[in-house]
C-alpha cells in the first residue's frame, strides 16, 4: 500500500501509541493529554475494525499499559490486571449495555444492578496479603508483569499492613491464607497543590496533575521521598488464593461475595479504604444519571476523577459475559469530557491589576476544553513561568475545570506539532505595559508590581 494508506496509518499509530504508553506508564512524563491519546487509540481501532487483515499480534489495542520499568524488580501477577474499555458518551454507554443484553439475552437492563465507582486518576496497584499481613505491592505494568514497589507502598498510611478479621461478620471472619487487593494509589487534591507549591519554591519540577505526581512519587528509589508525598489508597477488588477470584474460591466453609457491592463491603469491614462515592444503581438509565451527577460534582471531591467505572454487580454474570484479550466485558469506564488539551502558546503577555499587580498570561490558539473555547490562560506569576518553562511557540497543556480560570500546565515537548527548536526562555518585563513605569518585585514576595 502507498503512503497515507490504512496500512501506513495503522503502522504510524501503533508507533505513536507505544511511545506514549511508555511515556505515561513507565516514565510518568506524558507528552499529550489523555483525550489526545484516547483519540489515537480510537483511530487505530477503527482502522483495524475496517481492515482486520492489518491487525498485528503486538498491536497496542490488544494490550494493557506498558512493560515494567528496569528500575524495579518484576512481579508476575497471578491474575492479570486488565484494562477497561471506554465510553465517552451516553450513547456509547447504552451500546455497551446492549452488548451485554446480546451476550446474555435474559438480562433486563431496566432492573439489572450495576456498581458505579468513581474512576480515580491514580496508579493501579495490587497488594498481596499472606495470613492477613501485607507482603508485596506491584504496579499493573503490562497487565501480566508489574513492578515491585513494596517498600514505597509500605509508607502509604491508608494501606493496611495487618488485616484483622475481627470486624467481619459471621463466616466472613475466615480470611484466605493468601489474597490480593486491587486498587488505586492516588494523591489528594490538597496534597497535590501543596507539593507543587513546594516544588516551585525549591526550583524543582512542577507536576502536571495528581496522577503524574502519584506515579512519580510511587516510583522513587528512596521510600522516604514516597513517604513525604502523602499518598492515599482506595480498594476496589479482591482476588483470592492461587489467583482465583474470591467468589470462585473452593476452600470449604469460606464465605464468598456474590456481588461487587458485597466485595466492597467486605473490603471496608476488613479495614481497607473504599470510596464512599461508590454506589449500586439499578437500571442503565439510572447509571447514566449517576455518571452525569459525578461529572457535575467531580470538583467537589477531595481527589481527582476522570470518569466512572460501571460494573455489572452480580459476580456470577462476570463469567457468563467473559472478557476480550485486554478488558472484561462486564465493566466499562465512562470517561468525562476532557479538561486538559494541547494547543499552541502564541505569546506571553502581562496584565496590570487594580492594585498594580503584574500577572503573566498566555495567549493561545483557541482550544475547546472544560466546556468552553479557551484563548487566554493564567500563568500566575514570574516563578511559575520559570518553573514550568513555557515559551512562545510551544505546544502547551491547558487545564480548565468547569468555571475555574484556565491555566497553562506546562510545555508538551514531545507533541508532533512542537517546534524542533524552542525560542529563548521568556523573561518577565521590567517596564509596565500600561504606563511604561518600572515593574518591581519586592524582596521575599512572588508577585511583581507596577510602582
Amino acid at each position: 500500500m502507498a503512503a497515507g494508506s490504512p496500512k501506513a496509518r495503522a503502522a504510524e499509530l501503533r508507533a505513536l501509541i507505544n511511545h506514549h504508553n511508555e511515556r505515561y506508564h513507565v516514565l510518568d512524563s506524558p507528552e499529550i493529554s489523555d483525550a489526545e491519546f484516547d483519540a489515537l487509540v480510537r483511530e487505530l481501532r477503527g482502522i483495524e475494525a475496517d481492515h482486520p487483515e492489518l491487525v498485528t499480534p503486538d498491536t497496542p489495542t490488544l494490550g494493557v499499559g506498558a512493560g515494567p520499568s528496569s528500575l524495579f524488580a518484576e512481579v508476575r501477577h497471578e491474575t492479570p490486571m486488565m484494562s477497561l474499555d471506554n465510553a465517552q458518551t451516553e450513547a456509547e454507554l447504552w451500546s455497551w449495555a446492549k452488548r451485554l443484553e446480546r451476550l446474555v439475552p435474559d438480562l433486563d437492563l431496566t432492573k439489572l444492578e450495576f456498581s458505579c465507582e468513581p474512576k480515580v486518576d491514580g496508579v493501579a496497584i495490587s497488594l498481596t496479603y499472606e495470613r492477613g499481613r501485607f507482603v508485596q505491592a506491584a504496579t499493573r505494568g503490562n497487565g501480566f508483569v508489574g513492578e515491585d514497589v513494596t517498600a514505597n507502598v509500605a509508607t502509604v498510611k491508608s494501606v493496611p499492613k495487618d488485616v484483622s478479621a475481627r470486624g467481619l461478620p459471621d463466616r466472613r471472619k475466615q480470611l484466605p491464607d493468601r489474597f490480593a487487593v486491587r486498587g488505586e494509589i492516588y494523591m489528594p487534591r490538597a496534597e497535590f497543590d501543596a507539593l507543587n507549591e513546594r516544588q516551585i519554591a525549591a526550583g524543582g519540577k512542577v507536576f502536571a496533575n495528581p496522577r503524574n505526581s502519584a506515579a512519580g512519587s510511587l516510583r522513587q528509589k528512596d521510600p522516604e521521598i514516597t513517604a513525604s508525598r502523602a499518598l492515599a489508597f482506595w480498594a476496589y477488588q479482591v482476588v483470592g488464593f492461587e489467583g482465583e477470584l474470591v467468589e470462585n474460591a473452593s476452600r470449604p466453609g469460606q464465605w464468598s461475595p456474590t456481588r461487587q457491592s458485597e466485595a466492597l463491603a467486605w473490603l471496608k469491614a476488613a479495614g481497607f479504604p473504599v470510596s464512599p462515592d461508590a454506589h449500586t444503581i439499578a437500571g442503565i438509565e439510572a447509571v447514566a444519571q449517576r455518571c452525569r451527577e459525578l461529572e457535575e460534582h467531580r470538583h467537589d471531591l477531595p481527589y481527582e476523577i476522570d470518569g466512572v467505572v460501571v460494573k455489572v454487580d452480580e459476580l456470577s454474570l462476570h463469567e457468563r459475559l467473559g472478557r476480550t484479550s485486554r478488558a472484561p466485558r462486564w465493566a466499562i469506564a465512562f470517561k468525562f469530557a476532557p479538561e486538559e488539551l494541547s494547543t499552541r502558546l502564541i505569546d506571553i503577555e502581562v496584565s496590570i491589576g487594580r492594585t498594580g499587580r503584574a500577572t503573566p498570561f498566555a495567549r493561545l490558539s483557541p482550544v475547546f476544553v472544560g466546556g468552553s473555547t479557551v484563548q487566554l490562560a493564567t500563568l500566575h506569576n514570574e516563578d511559575q513561568v520559570a518553573a514550568k518553562d513555557v515559551r512562545p511557540g510551544d505546544m502547551v497543556l491547558v487545564h480548565k475545570a468547569g468555571d475555574v480560570i484556565p491555566e497553562v500546565v506546562g510545555p508538551v515537548q514531545g507533541h508532533p506539532e512542537a517546534p524542533k527548536r524552542r525560542r529563548p526562555r521568556w523573561r518577565f518585563p521590567i517596564v509596565c505595559p500600561s504606563c511604561a513605569g518600572p515593574l518591581v518585585r519586592l524582596p521575599g514576595e512572588s508577585d511583581t508590581y507596577c510602582t
